[in-house]
């Protein structure tokens, strides 16, 4: 399996110099709003078309797959916004409540309104930090 996933990395790679070509890389808000305009699109269209027709066609289970992912998509788009809500405050990486931040590359853990601008220990930087999320 190990193989799949080297080579799929390595066309993921591919596809995002191409893009680069086509200057479709954008900065963080514009990425945000084009990929929660994608989402909407999918949710509130393209997956209700493909459910319509799998159920006019007879495939009842096909067509409830795509009524859910639907479901998958709308939640992709609030994610989106959300995360853009937060970069146009300045409340990425920064909180008005004390937080517990996890470096997602080592797990260091750093307690504070923050994240810290370097991992004190794999020296990532702050992009590599969220809040951690204890719901297990």
């Amino acid at each position: 399996a190990a193989i799949f996933e080297e080579t799929a990395d390595h066309e993921k790679e591919h596809a995002k110099r191409a893009l680069k070509f086509l200057n479709g890389i954008g900065d963080t808000k514009a990425n945000l709003k084009d990929a929660a305009n994608g989402e909407n699109y999918e949710w509130t269209d393209m997956y209700k078309q493909f459910a319509k027709e799998a159920k006019e066609e007879g495939f009842k289970e096909i067509a409830a797959f795509f009524d859910k992912v639907a479901t998958v998509e709308a939640e992709h788009e609030k994610r989106f916004l959300k995360l853009l809500q937060n970069l146009e405050k300045g409340h990425v990486f920064k909180k008005e409540e004390e937080q517990r931040w996890m470096c997602r590359n080592c797990g260091y853990v750093h307690t504070g309104q923050g994240a810290p601008e370097i991992c004190p220990a794999c020296v990532h930087p702050q992009g590599f930090f969220q809040i951690k999320a204890e719901n297990y």
